[in-house]
């Protein structure tokens, strides 16, 4: 698919890819809360249809998404279950599900070296959404991603396909 590149590489190029858009923040070797982070990664948007003055509002919707990257020489099922539960939990603390609340996306992106078979299926069968006041308040998805330098290809579940464009142009 392309050139290998290291994890440094690939993460580099993978916060590159984010920071137009998203607010970021980087953890070093040390990552964080014992956990392999590398970076956190905020977005927000705000959009409203309003009739001639901002009062006459429409609509109103607040979309979120929150990226958690990991790097770790080999990610294992422990490993990436601890790191997926930390991701989802962060994450679910930074939404706030009101009125105007569309949406939020979680995604927690994994870099590593290798990568074990149980870890791999667990990434891919990993499927969390919840809905806030039967989707009144929005709701939240769960998207992750997996990208395995040594073997040069990536992973999603089904709910992170959307990122399978962005992994494909990191790893060219």
């Amino acid at each position: 698919m392309g050139n290998n590149f290291s994890r440094e590489e690939l993460l580099e190029r993978l916060i590159r890819s984010y920071e137009a858009y998203f607010d970021i923040e980087t953890y070093g070797d040390a990552g964080k809360d014992g956990l392999p982070l590398a970076a956190h990664c905020r977005f927000s948007v705000h959009s409203s249809k309003y009739v001639l003055v901002k009062k006459a509002q429409l609509w109103a919707a607040d979309c979120y998404e929150y990226v958690y990257i990991f790097s770790v020489s080999e990610l294992d099922e422990t490993l990436y279950e601890k790191c997926r539960d930390y991701a989802y939990k962060e994450g679910m603390k930074l939404i706030e599900p009101k009125p105007d609340h569309m949406y939020s996306y979680i995604t927690a992106v994994f870099l590593c070296d290798t990568c074990t078979p149980q870890a791999e299926k667990a990434l891919r069968r990993c499927r969390i959404y919840k809905s806030f006041h039967f989707s009144l308040y929005g709701w939240m998805d769960f998207h992750t991603a997996l990208l395995i330098c040594s073997e040069n290809r990536f992973r999603t579940n089904s709910s992170g396909r959307g990122n399978a464009k962005l992994m494909k142009n990191i790893l060219k």
